[in-house]
C-alpha cells in the first residue's frame, strides 16, 4: 500500500519545494495538492506552478491527486467569496464554480496527476433533486474537460445529504459515469455513520482515500489515533479494497506537532494495525 499525504497540512502557507521535501522525509511516496489559491496559485502558471512542477519532475514523487478548490479567492472565503459549489441551483454560480475547478485541472498540463477530488455540495447541505441534477450536469462537464488531461474525477463522501455513501452510488449509477470513482474519507465516514458501513457501500468505487481522525463531534482532521476511529479494522478494510488505493493522510496543521516526525510514526502504526 502506498503511503501518501495531502498538502492540506500546509494549506495556510504558500507551497514550496522545501515543504514537499519535508513530506518525503516523513515517508510520503505520493502527494495530493490541495488547490487553494493562497497555497498554490494554480492560476499563475508562469511562476509558482512552474516551481512546483520542477520539484515533481526532479524528485520522481508522483502527484496522486489534486483536491478541487473550495473557494476562488486568496483568503479562503474570509472576504465573503462564495464557496465553489458544483451543486448550486444558480446557473451562473455553477458556471463560475466549474471555471475555477478547470483552472485547477489545468495543473495537469505541467504536473501530471491521476485524480481530481471533488465535493458535491458544501458541508451540511440538504438533499434536493434539483441540486442532484445540477451536480450531474457539472460533473459531466468536468469529466469531459479532465479526460484529455489524463485526469479522473473522484467524488468524496463529505458531511452533507448529497454525499452520503448511498447517494454517491446512486449518483454514479444514475448518471452512467463509469469513469467517475470515489475518494473515501475515513473521518467523514466516522462522523456520518461509521467507517465499515460506509466502506462496504463504496468499496467498488474507491480509488483514493483521505485518512484522518475525529471524535464524531466535528470534522477535526486529527492524526489517526487522536480521535475515536478503530484503525485496526479500518486498515483491514483498506487493504481489501479492489483498486488498492493509497493510504493518504489529510491532516489539519497543529503547531504543537512536527508533521515530518509524526508522519513516519503514523504510517508505521497504520501499517502494523
Amino acid at each position: 500500500m502506498q503511503n501518501a499525504i495531502s498538502t492540506f497540512i500546509y494549506v495556510k502557507e504558500r507551497l514550496h519545494p522545501g515543504l514537499l521535501d519535508g513530506l518525503v522525509r516523513g515517508g510520503a511516496q505520493a502527494i495530493e495538492i490541495f488547490a487553494a489559491r493562497q497555497h498554490i496559485d494554480y492560476a499563475n502558471r508562469k511562476q509558482h506552478v512552474r516551481e512546483i512542477a520542477d520539484w515533481f519532475r526532479s524528485s520522481g514523487i508522483p502527484l496522486n491527486s489534486v483536491h478541487a478548490p473550495l473557494y476562488a479567492d486568496y483568503e479562503w472565503g474570509r472576504t465573503g467569496s462564495p464557496p465553489v459549489n458544483v451543486a448550486s441551483t444558480d446557473r451562473a454560480g455553477r458556471i463560475d464554480a466549474m471555471d475555477e475547478i478547470k483552472r485547477a485541472l489545468e495543473l495537469a498540463e505541467q504536473i501530471p496527476f491521476r485524480f481530481l477530488i471533488q465535493h458535491i455540495g458544501i458541508t451540511n447541505e440538504s438533499f434536493d433533486d434539483r441540486k442532484f441534477e445540477a451536480a450531474m450536469t457539472s460533473v459531466e462537464h468536468l469529466r469531459a474537460f479532465a479526460k484529455p488531461l489524463g485526469v479522473r474525477i473522484l467524488l468524496e463522501n463529505i458531511p452533507n445529504e448529497l454525499s452520503t455513501p448511498e447517494r454517491l452510488v446512486e449518483f454514479i449509477q444514475t448518471s452512467h459515469f463509469e469513469d467517475v470513482g470515489v475518494c473515501f474519507d475515513f473521518g467523514h465516514a466516522h462522523m456520518m455513520t461509521d467507517v465499515p458501513q460506509a466502506f462496504e457501500t463504496l468499496q467498488g468505487y474507491i480509488h483514493s482515500t483521505h485518512v484522518h481522525d475525529n471524535a464524531k463531534d466535528r470534522d477535526a482532521h486529527l492524526w489517526p489515533g487522536a480521535g475515536s476511529i478503530d484503525w485496526k479494522p479500518a486498515m483491514e478494510l483498506l487493504r481489501s479494497a479492489p483498486q488498492t488505493p493509497p493510504m493518504l493522510l489529510e491532516i489539519e496543521e497543529n503547531e504543537r506537532i512536527n508533521p515530518i516526525e509524526k508522519m513516519q510514526e503514523t504510517f508505521d502504526k497504520l501499517e502494523s494495525a
